[in-house]
């Protein structure tokens, strides 16, 4: 399997040193973010994309366009904004997730975001990675809803599904789709006080073997079922960003994970 890490794994290193302490891994590919850290607004891209070819990674993803299916007010042009700078960064795709504040989108307004990005991202020769959220105050939770409406707005060459482990686990899909997904995003659960239904970014740790969601059996069952893309740490947790020496930590549980495939 190929083993990956975003860039929220370790907030607190400078681009450069995640990606040496990547390399130092074992690992060639990468995601990069808008948010923590912001690197998209505090870098140039040209300057990501030297650094990249530097280090010998490349960059699998910017994570994330948000939300990608309110297609109004501003999105447009961060939409723009963002898939520029991706091209510009030698990112290959762009992470898109949904709204997540209990607000329902129409599956007829998620069909004409995906009409509209389609034509930016094909022109910058970029993937759209599409990623279901789990939460129950989702307005996307499920990978089958995202392939239907990825159909109908005729984007099965330009968009891929994240399978994100814990929101899998969240939106109680069972059902796996490799043949038509992009990336995986892979971060555990250990609190064994927290019921799934209240389950949030901040409980996402390393995979161990407290782990609640299930990652070796999904990792197990989407490369039995032919996925061969990579599969990426993100925790969100602050005691994982907090951690004093991250690099250790992901060894132990890229160790871990492997270990028991």
């Amino acid at each position: 399997m190929r083993f990956a890490i975003n860039h929220i794994t370790a907030p607190n290193l400078s681009l450069e040193e995640f990606f040496s302490t990547a390399r130092r891994l074992g690992l060639t590919e990468v995601e990069i973010r808008n948010d923590t850290p912001d690197v998209v607004h505090t870098m140039d891209p040209a300057d990501v994309k030297a650094a990249a070819e530097k280090a010998g990674v490349g960059i699998v993803s910017i994570n994330a366009l948000y939300p990608f299916n309110v297609w109004s007010g501003d999105l447009p042009a961060k939409a723009l904004a963002l898939a520029d700078y991706a091209a510009a960064s030698g990112a290959k795709a762009l992470v898109m997730c949904p709204l997540n504040d209990g607000t329902k989108v129409s599956f007829d307004d998620l069909v004409a975001a995906l009409t509209a990005m389609k034509p930016i991202l094909q022109e910058r020769g970029l993937t759209g990675l599409v990623e279901p959220l789990g939460f129950p105050i989702s307005s996307l939770r499920t990978k089958a809803e995202a392939l239907r409406a990825i159909d109908a707005a005729g984007g099965g060459d330009v968009y891929r599904l994240v399978h994100d482990t814990f929101h899998h686990h969240l939106a109680g899909e069972t059902e796996l789709f490799p043949s038509r997904t992009g990336l995986v995003h892979i971060s555990g659960v250990v609190d064994p006080a927290v019921a799934v239904d209240d389950m949030l970014d901040a409980h996402r740790v390393l995979v161990d073997d407290a782990d609640r969601l299930e990652n070796v059996a999904q990792i197990k069952a989407l490369i039995a079922a032919g996925f061969d893309g990579p599969f990426s740490f993100e925790p969100f947790a602050e005691e994982v960003h907090a951690l004093t020496d991250p690099e250790a930590a992901v060894r132990e549980s890229i160790a871990y994970v492997s270990a028991h495939l």
